[in-house]
């Protein structure tokens, strides 16, 4: 019997890479060939928790790295169009429109995003990675207001993010 590592390697070179029994293997993209073409439309939302403090230095434009609404609406508008290469199985689909709005409200920062196309399969991934990825920029330009002394978030979060609408055909 040989050691571990060498059983590992064994599995791997017969094609055996560590499946779960009874588990799904990757199947690949779902083909939309025979779908038609239509109007797609999806809204996302999501919002980040932030100290009233650090609020107040975005509203002041006291931020170290510039201006973290500009940057999330830049960031959310390329998410979008990256998409299908940080999400695998996601078709690239041609974008027809985009709308990102980015809300100071009470303790938080709230981003929207609608994505338009017409196409063969929805904008909803599209929608939710502009939202996500908005966000995560914020954290990134303020993330150093948010840090407690351990150099920890408690009070940052990410949250709600969801698909607020969906339309097909219109």
């Amino acid at each position: 019997m040989g050691s571990r590592i060498e059983d590992e390697r064994m599995k791997e070179e017969d094609g055996w890479f560590g499946e779960v029994a009874g588990a799904e293997k990757l199947e690949g993209m779902v083909d939309i060939t025979s779908k038609s073409l239509v109007y797609r439309k999806a809204t996302a939302t999501g919002s980040i928790r932030l100290k009233e403090s650090t609020l107040q230095a975005i509203r002041c434009g006291e931020i170290k790295k510039g201006d973290p609404l500009a940057t999330a609406r830049l960031a959310a508008i390329l998410a979008v169009k990256e998409t299908p290469r940080l999400i695998p199985l996601c078709h690239p689909i041609p974008i027809t429109g985009l709308v990102v709005g980015l809300e100071l409200e009470v303790m938080r920062i709230r981003a929207t995003v609608t994505v338009t196309s017409v196409g063969r399969t929805g904008v909803e991934m599209e929608a939710l990675t502009g939202v996500s990825v908005a966000l995560l920029n914020i954290w990134d330009m303020v993330k150093y207001l948010e840090k407690d002394e351990t150099g920890n978030y408690p009070e940052t979060e990410i949250e709600e993010i969801r698909v607020l609408e969906k339309v097909k055909g219109e």
